[in-house]
Formats: structure tokens, sequence, C-alpha cells
């Protein structure tokens, strides 16, 4: 068993001896390398989900309503972001690529074309999610008791989606440049701030005017603000060669535009997809009543923290998976898309245990209603099942991505959560009357077939012949 298991984490038995092209470095230094690119970037993703974790946390002082009211306006704001997540890709990609060949004029032109459209776009998607904010929630389930609280924040905090956007963007940009630390020296500032003003404005404290809801939409933009300021204070002063200067053209270049679009389109029909996927499911689950899409809200809070470890972990891969094929080193692509996978297989681990035996403390964080408390912890050993699939595939999706298989994830993602996801909750939900426990499973059953598919995908190798 022993040895079994050296075997599974010895990096030169993660190939077969075909596939070997050139010397492989010790295992020891290759985990090291992983982690080392992985960990900034696993914790902005945390630090980035804790936004919204930490508003329905401090929410839940005023009741499952309040906690209902800001869940559901989750997915139409990322719905919104999505089209500006997929484009992130796209500038990471470009920028990376071009620091890779020292052409540090057109990774600077890159940014600055980026940031144009970005924040057009912002400002447009931030108009429309504001004037037709009630009519959206109203058709996402909002009831009676959640719908104004609900427009309120929903209203408050697309305000602040120009600077999100913006700070989203320059941070992607930083990335490819082979800065991580900036995106999480900046989300961290952020969530101090977010946290520090929903103590003050949902309650009243200090003098502070008792807000509610409308308080953590305005901590959560205050927030915004800040990560936005830091992340152009660090690009206009960084001392890399990827620089902002105001002094600069700043005049439309549909040749880099059109490349931005071109890398980026695939990431963006995944993302509207798996959005409009989680819309419908979401729908579904707030016709279960306040206190089910409460704990609802909650438990999602919890797995997104898995999510976005997962998701950490999948940058790194996807890095360490495209620069080793483009160095003509297939080998040590295949041998850092396993070690990412088993790296991740740890973490899972370790969140395993802990969703299982701190699962009533955990809801009991956010919330003190007896009966979210009941349905939450008996839903978070879903959770506890859902964990390690996902972070599976998330990374193996990641690994992929950066080989350029970018249309099968795209693909996947389309049948698994726009189509498959959405119908088996609606047979779990209401012909098998299952309810909220129907919706976990549907989730937990998509995240195995995402994961199965992606597993086939990887082992196959078709993905090492991708040109670029």
């Amino acid at each position: 068993m022993e040895l079994s298991l050296s075997n599974f984490f010895n990096c030169e038995k993660m190939i077969k001896p075909a596939q070997q092209i050139g010397t492989i470095p010790p295992s020891k230094q290759i985990y090291q390398n992983t982690i080392n690119l992985a960990w900034p970037s696993a914790v902005e993703r945390v630090l980035v989900s804790l936004v919204g974790a930490m508003d329905t946390m401090m929410v839940g002082i005023l009741g499952a309503e309040a906690i209902a009211a800001v869940g559901i306006t989750q997915q139409p704001t990322f719905i919104l972001l999505a089209i500006i997540f997929s484009l992130n890709i796209g500038v990471t990609a470009l920028v990376a690529r071009r620091c890779g060949e020292e052409d540090y004029v057109s990774a600077n032109k890159i940014l600055r074309q980026s940031i144009i459209l970005v924040g057009i776009l912002s400002a447009l998607l931030a108009c429309i999610g504001f004037i037709f904010a009630r009519p959206i929630l109203n058709w996402m389930g909002a009831g009676n008791d959640t719908l104004t609280d609900a427009t309120i924040y929903f209203r408050i905090i697309v305000i602040g989606m120009f600077f999100n956007a913006l700070s989203l963007n320059i941070n992607a940009a930083q990335r490819g440049a082979g800065n991580t630390k900036i995106a999480m020296y900046t989300n961290i500032t952020a969530n101090l701030v977010n946290l520090v003003f929903n103590f003050l404005l949902i309650g009243g404290h200090f003098g502070f005017p008792a807000l509610g809801v409308a308080g953590a939409g305005i901590a959560t933009v205050l927030g915004n603000i800040v990560a936005f300021s830091i992340s152009t204070y660090g690009i206009i002063r960084s001392k890399t060669p990827l620089k902002l200067h105001l002094k600069d053209s700043w005049k439309l270049d549909f040749k880099i535009l059109k490349s931005i679009f071109n890398i980026s389109s695939s990431a963006m029909v995944e993302q509207l997809c798996m959005r409009i996927g989680f819309l419908a499911y979401t729908k579904m689950i707030t016709s279960l009543g306040t206190v089910a899409f409460a704990t609802h809200q909650i438990c999602n809070n919890i797995l997104n923290m898995t999510f976005s470890a997962g998701d950490g972990m999948s940058m790194a891969a996807s890095s360490l998976v495209g620069r080793h094929l483009g160095a003509k080193r297939s080998d040590l692509s295949i041998i850092y898309g396993k070690t990412a996978q088993r790296i991740g297989l740890i973490l899972s681990s370790i969140l395993v245990l802990g969703y299982i035996f701190g699962r009533i403390p955990l809801i009991g964080a956010f919330t003190d209603d007896p009966q979210i408390i009941a349905l939450g912890s008996v839903i978070m050993l879903i959770v506890a099942a859902v964990s390690p699939l996902q972070i599976s595939q998330v990374i193996i999706s990641g690994s992929l991505r950066g080989a350029g298989d970018t249309k099968f994830v795209a693909r996947t993602s389309f049948i698994s959560i726009l189509v498959i996801r959405p119908i088996i909750t609606y047979i779990l939900c209401y012909p098998l009357g299952l309810g909220l426990f129907g919706a976990w499973i549907a989730l937990l059953l998509d995240q195995g077939l995402r994961l199965i598919l992606n597993i086939i995908r990887f082992s196959e190798g078709n993905w090492i012949k991708i040109k670029l």
C-alpha cells in the first residue's frame, strides 16, 4: 500500500516510458513549482468568493429573508460578469504570449485596449442591471418577502460592477505577466474593507446608520472601489515591463480587440452556458421556499470556497501545461497536469473531513435559525461528497484549457450544466418530491459526469497535439 501510494505521487511514474522526451526534474521540484504558482491564485479566488459569503453571513442577523434576498442576486450578477470573465481569459493568454516573446510594447497595448473594452462593456451591463433589476429578480422567483430588499441590494452592487470589472481585468493582465500576487493583495484589502463596512452599515455601529441589506451592498461597492484603486496604482507604479502610461495611445485597435475576442469566444460560450444553467437551477430552488433557498445559499457559499481553491490550482495547471507544450515538452505538461490533480486530491480530502465534522458550526456562522441549521447540516454531507469531484474536474478543465482544448471544455459545460443538471433537478425536486435534497443530488451527478468526461479526455492525450 505504501509503495503504491508512493508511486501515485511520484512524478516519474505519471507518464509511460514511451511518453518521456527529456530529463524529468525531481518530484519535490515539480510539486514546489506547482504550489508556488498556484497558491496566490487560490488565495485570490477564495477571497473573491468571500465577498458574497461575507454579505450572506453578516446579513444573517436579519433573518432568512435577508439571506435569501442577497442570495437570489448572485446568479444575475455572475451572468452580467460572465462576459468580463471570458475576456480576461483572452487578456491573460495574449499578455503571457507577448511577455514570453519579450514584446512588451504589444503587451502594454493589449492592456490598454482591454481596459477600454472592459470599461465600456461593464458600464453598459451595469446600466442594464440597474434598470431591469426588479423584473430580473421577479423572474428569478423572488417572493414578496425578498423582492424589495433583493432589488435594492442588486442595484447597489451593479453600480460597483464598473470598478470590479476593471480591477479583475488589470489583475488578469498582471497574471499573464507572471505577477499573481498583486491580485491576492488587492482582494485581501477589498475583503477587509467589505468586512468593516458590513459591520458598520448592516446593523449600525459607531454612529453609522443601520441600513440592513442595503448596507451590505454599499460595503461591497466600497470594497470594489478600493480594489480598483489598488490595481490601478499597482499597474501605474509597476516596476515590471507591464505598466500603464496615461500618455500612451488609447485609440481603439480593432486588430488587438479581435485577437482578444478570438481567444475568449469559447470561454464566453462556456461562461454564458454555465450561468444560464446556474440561473435555471437557482430559479427552481427559489420556488422551494425562503428557508430552503436560504439554506441552499449558505451551503453554496461554502462550496464556492472549494471551487475557488480548485480554481487556483486550475490556473496553475493551465499555465504550466501551456508553457511546457510551447517548450515541446509534452511529457512535462502531462506530469504538471497530474501533479495539480494530486495536490487537489489532498486538499479535497482535508475539506471533506472539515465539512463532515464541522458542518453545524459552519452553518451556524451564517445564521442562528434552527430550521436552516437542521436542513443545512444534512445538505453539508452532500457538499462533502461534491467537493472532491468538483476540485478534480476543475483542475483537469484548467489543464485542457492550457493546451488550447477550450471547445471540449465548453461543450462539456454546455451538456452538463445547461441541459442535464436542470432536467435532473426538476425531476428530483418536483415529480419525486425530494426538494432541496434533490437539487443537491443533481449537482453531485453534474460534477461526477463532468469529471468522468474530463478524465477520459485528458487520458486520451490528444490535447498535446493541439496547435495554437
